[in-house]
């Protein structure tokens, strides 16, 4: 089964970074939403990538990543003097989203990036399985 390894770690590395970038687009919209489902203001989210391993005869080798856990971050929110709002509080402030713009850029690219990375080892991984069996032929 070695020779579908590369398919299997490739593909969960697609589906992670695909989260990522879900998680990276829900923060952004919800850049301005003092109001959350759960109370205050919307808390950025991000995810939590483990290792996934197997046991071989050599020991344990890698098999790819998985979400652990979507987390909110626990850095304060944002808070802005604006008496007019609704949201404000008796001192005028208004608290907004932990969300800053240039971190998720940051990591946009990079889970960008990771993707495309893994698409690629998932593109040779198929062409050389089709080599292989071109060679098995002859």
């Amino acid at each position: 089964m070695a020779f579908l390894d590369p398919f299997r770690i490739s593909g969960s590395g697609l589906t992670a970074e695909r989260l990522r970038l879900d998680l990276v687009a829900n923060n952004l919209a919800n850049i301005d939403t003092t109001r959350a489902p759960g109370g205050g203001p919307y808390q950025r989210r991000f995810p939590l990538f483990a290792q996934v391993l197997e046991a071989r005869r050599e020991g344990l080798a890698g098999m790819g990543v998985r979400v652990v856990a979507v987390v909110g971050d626990p850095s304060p929110f944002r808070t802005v003097y604006d008496p007019h709002h609704p949201d404000a509080d008796a001192q005028g402030y208004v608290r907004y989203p932990n969300v800053n713009v240039a971190d998720e850029v940051v990591d946009m690219v990079g889970a960008a990036r990771a993707y495309e990375a893994n698409a690629t080892v998932l593109e040779t991984a198929k062409e050389m399985n089709r080599q292989a069996i071109e060679l098995g032929r002859a």
